[in-house]
């Protein structure tokens, strides 16, 4: 069994235009994610995607199916669960007369545990801003600082929901670097994202979604083989973007 496990995943909501009848967000999904992978969740808007994760990290309910991360029962044991996972939002809201020193104290004392605010800042390239405010940094500053909060009680599990969504091509690429790390170190990753370059860069493993379900899974090489079409000015193959196309149909912004 891989360290998370989740099987016929359900989520409905009622229809928008029609409250009663209801719509699956999540249809059916099933994952099978490994230790020590990094495992990107594509889809276009709307598609469930952060709804799986959210069911997945027992944030939101399940109405149909089980998750089980590293063994833990997600719907009977949420709360063990949130100890060994670590969750980076796509927007995060701090205390603004706190510094990050400050704030990162706060969140671990949440988990009761210590930890070396320096130490976890240097993690995420930050240390020279222990004493700034959360206002005082540029937005990839933000989203590594949100990445040094998902990392206060040592998860053995980091999901991030987008984590590049808006950011120039450097803060975007230490990124990267950064999830690299993190994973050279043991830790599984789990990830949403827009970016075709930034899955096939990162992900070991993909699962497109679709209208609530997983329409393709597998390695990013092997996605492009088997949907990819040819580009007839670039003659060695696609790439993750043109299988997303394939796929789904939809642009990357629909």
């Amino acid at each position: 069994m891989g360290i998370i496990k989740a099987t016929n995943l359900e989520k409905h909501y009622p229809n928008p235009e029609n409250p009663l009848v209801t719509f699956a967000a999540v249809n059916d999904v099933s994952l099978d994610i490994e230790p020590e992978e990094i495992f990107g969740l594509l889809g276009p808007n709307g598609a469930g995607k952060t709804t799986t994760l959210e069911m997945i990290e027992g944030l939101t309910s399940i109405d149909k199916g089980n998750v089980f991360i590293d063994d833990i029962d997600v719907r009977k044991q949420p709360y063990a669960v949130k100890k060994i996972i670590g969750v980076q939002l796509q927007s995060n809201e701090y205390f603004d007369r706190l510094n990050l020193s400050d704030l990162l104290l706060l969140f671990a004392s949440l988990y009761a545990t210590s930890i070396d605010p320096k130490a976890l800042l240097a993690k995420v390239n930050l240390e020279n801003k222990i004493k700034a405010k959360p206002d005082d940094l540029s937005g990839g500053q933000k989203q590594r600082f949100s990445i040094a909060c998902a990392l206060v009680n040592n998860p053995k599990i980091l999901f991030l929901d987008e984590p590049t969504t808006g950011l120039d091509p450097q803060a975007k690429r230490n990124l990267w670097n950064l999830a690299k790390t993190l994973n050279a170190e043991g830790m599984t990753i789990v990830l949403t994202t827009h970016n075709m370059e930034e899955a096939e860069y990162l992900c070991d493993r993909i699962a497109i979604m679709d209208q609530g379900s997983i329409i393709a899974q597998d390695t990013p090489q092997q996605l492009i083989l088997d949907y990819a079409p040819e580009p007839p000015e670039i003659p060695l193959r696609g790439n993750i973007e043109d299988v997303f196309l394939a796929l789904t149909g939809h642009g990357l912004r629909d």
